[in-house]
């Protein structure tokens, strides 16, 4: 697949476009003639430094100009970085999963962000330093990254491995454009402990020039216990993506999911009175649904307290050869969604369902349109709707990097009721609430209001204090153009004050609404010092302060 990849870059450097606007036509064209998805530039500029590192290329002055782009990768206010594990076994036998060799499962080897770690031989040092190598040279700033960590369930592979994984992520971070000194520092530290060799790269990253601000892992609803929580946090880790898939339990069973319902809101609340940030995936279109499921589906993610999630990831249920699923679908006992039915899906819970506190994070995967043999093919699902819905999600309302800051912004809140606890929702925005300039997320478990927890919640705050009788501020985000730290730019949001007058008022609601005497922030890694500003101090992998 990578000599693939190659000739598809061979191919663009030699029928070069007069000007970058033209990229994405010669882009769309290599990508049917080599059977591959459509990749990013960042993703061309990583493979062609190796090709050229490799000597299979040399450099090409225009090429590289060609290239040159600031696009959407920061315009959220981060640099997004993702790595995947190495290849593994996996607890799950999902009927729709693919299962290529030595591969990842339910990734496939000709995926843009598979192919990254191929090249890199799945090295977590490797992949960080070579994707933020990409990113720069394509114009982005990488000083605040938030690092996703994919390839199915994270919590499967054993403890050692993930500390190693999360270990050299840190310091591929910390030592980007750093001399070897500091390479062979670090070599001769082999004799530390799994622990302390983390938590040395961490500290570390505190004040490095590329701060990892936020760490995603991925795992399923039916491993995730008070345990296992403390050893994410442990990791850094502030935001769990929980292949939820479907909330029917005859459609889990159907789909051979392996887990129920009632594990996906067990792990939900434990996640939430952890203060996680909890982005659900969700399949539309799996056997046994149908449209109208699928919309009910999509409403009682928001209408069920026991729900709310704070993310989405929408992936529809394609037929990939090598799945159970395909042979169903031969037999023709399933059919699948066409790309008007996932469109109109989309429009329909985009129009009506999605509250404002939610951030439709992807609406299709990168499967290449040649491994789908049926199912929705449209790559830019999200391009074609916008023109239709009236979407009030986050990532349609949040600005992006090159807006300017004219009109009033106003304080707006939301409460609603998740997971047996209050969830407050504070965000800066335009007057008519369609731009999106900062945020907040305000958690009162329901031990703050008086009422008893449960066992689980109970057990999770003995192994994690600090939480005890504390308000949680579970994500704070400033968005627009991506401010390099320590340097104040007036133009982006993220440097006029937003991120600290939006825990302010957090702080004031918990103590004066609630009678918090205490509050606690689930804090990026890179971002400990920012709340230290604050008044906040590390207490059990979490930023804490008392409230008079």
């Amino acid at each position: 697949m990578l000599q693939a990849y190659d000739n598809f870059i061979i191919s663009a450097i030699e029928n070069l476009p007069r000007c970058p606007e033209d990229i994405l036509t010669l882009k769309k064209k290599l990508s049917k003639q080599f059977s591959l998805p459509i990749p990013t530039n960042a993703d061309m500029r990583q493979r062609y430094e190796k090709m050229i590192e490799e000597k299979i290329i040399q450099r090409n002055v225009g090429f590289e100009k060609t290239l040159m782009t600031r696009g959407v990768r920061t315009a959220s206010g981060v640099a997004v970085v993702a790595v995947l594990t190495r290849p593994s076994d996996c607890p799950g036998k999902c009927l729709y999963c693919p299962t290529e060799k030595d591969m990842p499962k339910s990734y496939l080897s000709n995926e843009p962000a598979v192919m990254r770690a191929i090249a890199n031989k799945f090295n977590p040092y490797r992949q960080v330093q070579s994707r933020l190598k990409a990113l720069e040279l394509n114009g982005h700033s990488t000083d605040k990254i938030e690092l996703i960590v994919m390839g199915g369930t994270f919590s499967h592979f054993p403890k050692t491995y993930q500390k190693k994984f999360i270990t050299e992520c840190f310091r591929a971070a910390n030592e980007y454009s750093v001399g070897k000194n500091n390479e062979l520092r670090i070599k001769n530290q082999e004799k530390d402990t799994p622990n302390n060799k983390l938590f040395k790269e961490q500290k570390r990253n505190e004040k490095t020039k590329h701060r990892i601000i936020g760490l995603t892992l991925e795992t399923r609803p039916d491993y995730i216990d008070e345990k296992e929580i403390a050893n994410f946090r442990l990791l850094g880790c502030t935001r769990v993506e929980l292949g939820v898939q479907s909330i029917f339990d005859d459609v889990l069973e159907l789909n051979k999911r392996g887990h129920t319902i009632s594990e996906t809101i067990r792990a939900t609340k434990l996640l939430k009175d952890a203060g996680f940030k909890i982005n659900y995936h969700i399949m539309p279109g799996l056997l046994g649904s149908t449209i109208k499921r699928d919309i009910e589906m999509f409403r009682q993610l928001f209408t069920n307290q026991d729900f709310q999630p704070d993310m989405l990831k929408i992936y529809p249920t394609v037929v990939i050869k090598d799945s159970e699923l395909y042979a169903v679908w031969k037999k023709g006992n399933y059919k699948p969604l066409t790309d008007k039915h996932f469109e109109k899906l989309i429009i329909e819970i985009k129009n009506k369902i999605i509250p404002p506190y939610v951030r439709i994070a992807r609406l299709v995967r990168d499967v290449p349109t040649p491994s789908i043999e049926a199912g929705p093919i449209i790559s830019n699902m999200r391009q074609i709707v916008a023109k239709k819905a009236a979407c009030r999600c986050i990532r349609c309302r949040e600005v992006r990097a090159d807006y300017d800051i004219k009109e009033n912004i106003i304080l707006d809140r939301i409460d609603y009721g998740a997971s047996d606890g209050k969830e407050i929702f504070l965000q800066f925005v335009s007057e008519d609430k369609n731009k999106l300039f900062a945020l907040l997320r305000l958690r009162l478990p329901y031990n703050n209001l008086e009422i008893e927890t449960t066992k689980e919640t109970n057990r999770l705050y003995k192994l994690l204090p600090a939480l005890e009788n504390s308000a949680i501020i579970r994500e704070v985000h400033t968005y627009g153009k991506l401010a390099q730290i320590n340097q104040h730019d007036k133009s982006s949001p993220q440097h006029i004050g937003l991120g600290k007058k939006l825990i302010q008022e957090a702080e004031k609601i918990a103590r004066k609404e609630f009678g918090a005497k205490k509050i606690a922030i689930i804090s990026g890694i890179g971002v400990r010092g920012y709340y230290r500003k604050q008044n906040y101090r590390l207490q059990n992998t979490y930023m804490v302060k008392n409230l008079k």
